[in-house]
């Protein structure tokens, strides 16, 4: 196969060193230790899958320095990260698989002002592009996605099956949108008056940053004015929400459920995990970390680790946690006391 690759070749793309194995050796695929065969890749990336590295028939296993067992016929190389060096290997083969072939479907819907070069890029049945949109070399545009007017989307862009990106939103090089995320819907913007809630224009956009990639189904409101960002490198989650006017910073890890209340702003590399909620105009400092189901409801700090509702630093929250823990023994505790201070109480009175 055209994309196979050597045994010494896998070594020097994942700067690994080979403890054992023939150099010349054909891999052509990858998989899971359990179901890999003599020609696929795999990894050790976590010592509770040893069991299943020491009976895998993958024909080469990149593991942890240190790692010297493994099972016999098996090349052997050790690299300092065996997760990420897979990463590698998947991204070759994946690369290798898909062709990008420039085109545009007869069945899509392309406005006359739109600016792109039919030989450079790729647009799918159903899509539609409106007016205004610029759309760079590269860029593949799903299967009945729409791209609104005056949009603009960077060079390799690849936007998935039935995506919407509203009018006059940017997105730089490299963009990977999942299929049905809406990228510009309306910010949730009401004030009541006279007993109705009466709907605020949303005239802002959302500018999203180079190498940023969108989940299935995730939703990034355009700003009431101004812009919603999304800073580059940055990585959101399927069914994550993103209020109007939040300012998510660069390298960003954003995950599944994640909801992101208007005008908040998070800094550089910040995490937030499963299920987690943000507040709307609170800021979050850089390399802050939220666990799963944190609350955050005023401004934090960066460089900690963060847990609870409302959010606090870790170590004090697992010390409320224990705290509550107590709390049977210590209601027990104080039901003992009471009633010998009740038997004391009746003895006192017979005597």
């Amino acid at each position: 196969m055209a994309f196979a690759l050597t045994l010494s070749e896998l070594a020097r793309w994942v700067d690994g060193d080979i403890i054992r194995g023939e150099l010349d050796l054909s891999l052509t695929g990858m998989a899971a230790l359990d179901v890999a065969t003599p020609s696929d890749v795999s990894f050790l990336g976590n010592e509770k899958y040893h069991s299943q590295f020491l009976l895998t028939h993958a024909g080469a296993v990149m593991v942890p320095h240190g790692v010297t067992d493994g099972p016999e016929g098996t090349a052997i190389i050790a690299v300092k990260n065996p997760s990420l060096a897979f990463a590698v290997v998947v991204k070759h083969f994946a690369e290798s698989s898909r062709k990008f072939t420039a085109g545009i479907d007869p069945r899509a819907v392309i406005d006359p002002t739109a600016a792109l070069d039919p030989t450079k890029v790729r647009i799918h049945a159903g899509a539609i592009i409106m007016a205004g949109a610029k759309i760079g070399d590269g860029s593949e545009i799903g299967p009945n996605s729409v791209i609104g007017e005056n949009v603009t989307i960077g060079t390799e862009g690849r936007v998935m099956a039935n995506v919407t990106i509203r009018e006059g939103c940017i997105l730089g090089d490299r963009v990977i949108i999942q299929p049905g995320a809406v990228i510009g819907s309306d910010g949730y913007g009401y004030e009541f008056s006279n007993g109705r809630h009466v709907k605020i224009d949303q005239v802002g956009i959302v500018e999203i940053g180079d190498d940023v990639e969108i989940g299935a189904n995730s939703t990034i409101d355009r700003a009431r004015f101004g812009k919603t960002v999304i800073g580059e490198g940055t990585k959101i989650d399927n069914l994550v929400q993103i209020g109007h006017n939040v300012i998510i910073g660069k390298h960003c890890l954003i995950i599944a459920q994640t909801g992101i209340s208007g005008s908040s702003r998070l800094g550089d590399y910040v995490t937030a995990a499963g299920q987690v909620g943000i507040a709307g105009h609170v800021t979050i400092g850089s390399k802050a970390v939220l666990s799963a189901r944190t609350g955050v409801t005023a401004d934090i700090p960066g460089d900690e680790v963060y847990a609870g509702k409302p959010a606090q630093p870790m170590r004090d929250e697992m010390k409320s946690l224990a705290l509550v823990r107590r709390l049977p023994k210590l209601i027990q505790r104080v039901k003992l006391l009471e009633d010998s201070l009740q038997e004391l109480s009746r003895s006192q009175i017979d005597t």
